[in-house]
């Protein structure tokens, strides 16, 4: 199963990093996002990647071509440019990076990957958040309920949107109303391939029009995650993150 991950967005909200570099490259520990995330998934087997690239593109994939030979000890035979590399071998996954165009929304943008998501059940999420969900369990729920679409919901701060639920089954879905049940989208799915009919174009916005017609089809049903989950939306967020990892208890290490 392939993991797609949205890392094309300009980060507006967090302009004090993102004018330099993406989104997903902001660093926490000294490792982008986009890294801790990546690791999640590969604590559960997960490490086949897919990412949808936009804004700044070239700086992740400068740091996944350099990423071999960075993170080894390396020696170097100037004679004939040799390297031979030292040390426990770096993360065993397969990366692939895709653009998907520097202005467009988070549907097109699945949407373009088609054709590298293998034509299967797949994960998706977003490059700048994370949590400590059973990915393993994740997956079982989406198979167990044989619907189109799987969303983790989240107990929600109050600045974002709400899912209004029946058992299982998403009914309602809006991005930026609260409700009185009081649960979000917490931004890991896990979809089948039929979703992508539900997205018009580039011009799509993912949390919009294709969930909530999802949700009207009873196509949508939600993992109820009450653990930790957390979105990197200000340099607030960064630092509380960054705080966590130094106490050596970030609750998203589960690796």
């Amino acid at each position: 199963m392939r993991v797609a991950i949205l890392a094309g967005g300009l980060g507006t909200r967090l302009q004090e990093e993102t004018t330099v570099r993406p989104k997903p490259m902001v660093e926490i520990g000294g490792r982008p996002m986009l890294w801790h995330i990546m690791h999640l998934y590969a604590a559960h087997g997960l490490k086949e990647f897919v990412l949808a690239l936009g804004y700044k593109a070239e700086l992740i994939r400068d740091y996944f071509l350099r990423y071999h030979g960075v993170s080894r000890d390396l020696t170097v035979r100037l004679a004939d440019g040799s390297v031979t590399a030292h040390g426990e071998p770096v993360e065993d996954w397969t990366i692939s990076m895709i653009d998907t165009g520097a202005a467009t929304q988070t549907g097109g943008r699945i949407k373009r990957l088609r054709d590298w998501l293998g034509g299967t059940t797949f994960c998706l999420t977003y490059g700048d958040g994370v949590s400590d969900v059973d990915i393993g369990k994740l997956v079982a729920f989406h198979k167990s309920h044989g619907r189109l679409a799987t969303v983790m919901a989240v107990r929600p701060p109050a600045r974002f949107g709400g899912m209004t639920l029946e058992g299982d089954a998403v009914r309602a879905f809006a991005e930026k109303a609260q409700t009185s049940e009081g649960w979000i989208n917490g931004g890991f799915f896990v979809l089948e391939p039929q979703v992508l009919d539900y997205i018009a174009g580039d011009d799509t916005p993912w949390e919009h029009r294709p969930l909530e017609r999802l949700a009207a089809d009873d196509q949508l049903r939600a993992f109820r995650h009450e653990g930790f989950w957390w979105p990197m939306d200000t340099m607030r967020d960064v630092k509380l993150l960054e705080s966590q990892w130094q106490s050596g208890k970030a609750p998203w290490k589960t690796w």
